[in-house]
């Protein structure tokens, strides 16, 4: 028996990188995304998302919320640390502590990994790119956010064949995390 290709099909890659400018609303996507696909049903889900702590207003730090409801801290403003990125210290040991061990149960549960972000900040983590490698060569469905900006090591995961990388902008977003959804659902 032959095999018949339908030409026109697109390729779907299993792994979907989301770029794009400072606070355009990436973040905002995956957890959407992370929030739909549970109210869904979906419970093989895990990994993590980052958010703004804010003090008066003003952007003081960055939060780590896992899929399964643990919260560390990444950076903070006069937070002491080796590890720096600008005016923030970066705690690297709560990062690998929460975010990488919820980056690491999630490739083992082997259904969907949420990722926010593959950034400046979490890549002073040799584990962390270590991990990030894993979980997209693994059979999970990996929707993660990365850096706009041009560095080898993101570089390479977004030239990888598995890979599809959407650049979200002010006119797309809104549309982005239905798209998002549907692929998991063809």
């Amino acid at each position: 028996m032959r095999e018949i290709k339908d030409k026109t099909m697109p390729l779907i890659r299993k792994n979907i990188l989301l770029t794009g400018r400072p606070r355009v609303g990436k973040s905002t996507i995956i957890q959407r995304v992370a929030e739909r696909l549970r109210s869904d049903g979906c419970k093989k889900i895990g990994g993590f998302y980052t958010s703004e702590i804010s003090r008066n207003g003003m952007r003081i730090g960055f939060a780590i919320h896992t899929m399964n409801g643990q919260v560390g801290r990444l950076a903070e403003v006069g937070l002491e640390s080796r590890h720096r990125l600008g005016k923030y210290g970066i705690d690297m040991e709560s990062f690998e502590t929460v975010a990488l061990t919820a980056l690491e149960d999630a490739i083992k549960m082997g259904g969907i990994v949420i990722i926010d972000e593959i950034g400046y900040m979490e890549l002073k983590s040799r584990r962390f790119r270590e991990l990030v490698v894993k979980a997209l060569d693994s059979p999970a469905f990996v929707v993660a956010t990365i850096m706009r900006s041009r560095f080898d090591f993101p570089d390479a995961l977004k030239a990888r064949s598995d890979v599809e990388v959407i650049t979200v902008r002010v006119d797309n977003r809104d549309r982005l995390v239905d798209e998002i959804i549907a692929r998991f659902y063809l």
